[in-house]
């Protein structure tokens, strides 16, 4: 177990580091396990947090039938996110540092209070949301052609590459978000729609859900991180010179541009 953790870790990093694409874990590894592939998850984050990284939230993924369908992939899954993946709005963003990005659009929160599990409820999250923002996720592979299983998305950070936060930060306090409607444009035209029931029934269940899985490894939430929910929509392939803008109900828009 630690011998195919550590080689994977190693395979993973130096695949993200030189820009190119590996073959799948779950081949290299045919005998991989969901638990080996958040350890080796953590190794990666381990190693990049020595080397002077911080930790500054996670990112749910898969947690809508879109993006299951898209990857084959049949649960929601996760990944950290570090200081040097977000993205101030705004910024044109180079197309140099990923491989083959795709993005999503997501509703963020902004936690005011630790979150561990086991027995997080949706409750709780509301107690310890300080506001949620619209948001674009920069997800990418350092698997070729992204011919992902579980273990291998899980293994990679959960796809993970950047985070663009936008909008006006806003109170949960009369807001259903089973219900919040976005609808995301690709150069002014639009390319998808979708509402916050896509996220595991509630994006609030998805935040949930994240603080009880992450208890199994001894991962808590902390006050002050930021936590992507999970796309409402499809992802969406990248392209030199492509801007992409998701208008959200009630919390406002986000906005990302591209450049090689």
């Amino acid at each position: 177990m630690v011998t195919i953790i550590l080689e994977a870790a190693s395979r993973l990093l130096e695949a993200e580091e030189a820009k190119k694409v590996i073959e799948p874990l779950t081949v290299t590894y045919p005998g991989i396990t969901v638990d080996e592939a958040y350890y080796t998850q953590l190794e990666i984050i381990r190693r990049k947090v020595d080397n002077g990284a911080v930790i500054v939230g996670k990112k749910i993924g898969a947690t809508s039938k879109a993006i299951q369908n898209m990857f084959g992939v049949n649960q929601p899954d996760y990944g950290h996110l570090l200081a040097d993946m977000m993205v101030v709005e705004g910024e044109t963003i180079s197309l140099a540092p990923y491989i083959q990005p795709k993005v999503e659009f997501e509703i963020a929160f902004k936690l005011k209070k630790d979150l561990k599990g086991p027995n997080v409820s949706i409750l709780d999250v509301i107690d310890a949301t300080d506001y949620i923002v619209p948001a674009i996720e920069v997800i990418d592979s350092r698997i070729v052609d992204w011919k992902i299983k579980f273990e291998d998305t899980v293994a990679d950070n959960g796809s993970s590459a950047s985070a663009i936060i936008g909008g006006n930060p806003t109170k949960l306090e009369g807001l259903d978000l089973t219900h919040i409607g976005m609808v995301a444009y690709r150069n002014g035209e639009m390319i998808d729609s979708g509402a916050g029931a896509a996220v595991l029934g509630n994006p609030l269940r998805s935040v949930a859900w994240l603080a009880n899985s992450l208890c199994k490894y001894d991962v808590s939430l902390k006050a002050g991180e930021i936590v992507l929910s999970g796309a409402l929509t499809s992802a969406i392939e990248v392209k030199e010179n492509d801007t992409f803008t998701a208008e959200f109900a009630h919390i406002g828009s986000v906005t990302a541009s591209f450049k090689r």
